[in-house]
């Protein structure tokens, strides 16, 4: 199955497979590169896209990804002091150099380097959860207890409240 994939999305599947999941990358005609367009093409909830987001520290340089829920927000300032320092967005050049994939396809899974994660409280609300696949025509299904498990990530509350600018 992943000869027919594009080499980024195989390479997802290839890192599914490697921890074991029976989930199954999927390329889908239109484009899932945002939560809304994701939903749609999988007919699910907003809230049940697990969008993977890079940051970078702006101490350490580091990357810190969040895999958020696609109805909330990143509050900045919470996932600074979890990660313990302070976090800006990371530009599209950093993110393909630090997780191997391009902005709009980053997947939880199969990057470059071991990357600090943080999982949205949220998405455990949920049975079933769609990541991206590397590209931003594929999409792959999971629970949020698979999700935790295959990235290490630490649940938090991160999601920005209601009425903040």
């Amino acid at each position: 199955m992943t000869d027919a994939l594009p080499a980024s999305a195989a390479k997802v599947q290839a890192a599914l497979d490697e921890f074991g999941l029976a989930a199954r990358v999927r390329l889908m005609p239109d484009s899932t590169r945002t939560s809304q367009e994701a939903a749609d093409a999988v007919g699910c909830q907003t809230a049940q896209i697990a969008k993977s987001m890079v940051f970078r520290g702006k101490s350490s340089d580091d990357p810190v990804l969040v895999i958020a829920s696609g109805a909330n927000r990143v509050d900045t300032a919470k996932l600074g002091r979890l990660a313990g320092e302070p976090i800006g967005r990371a530009d599209a050049d950093f993110v393909r150099a630090r997780t191997g994939f391009a902005i709009g396809g980053v997947p939880p899974v199969g990057h470059l380097e071991a990357i600090r994660t943080f999982i949205d409280r949220d998405l455990l609300a949920f049975e079933a959860i769609w990541a991206a696949a590397g590209t931003p025509h594929a999409l792959f299904s999971l629970s949020p207890q698979d999700l935790i498990r295959i990235t290490g990530g630490q649940v938090a509350e991160i999601r920005e409240q209601a009425g903040r600018s």
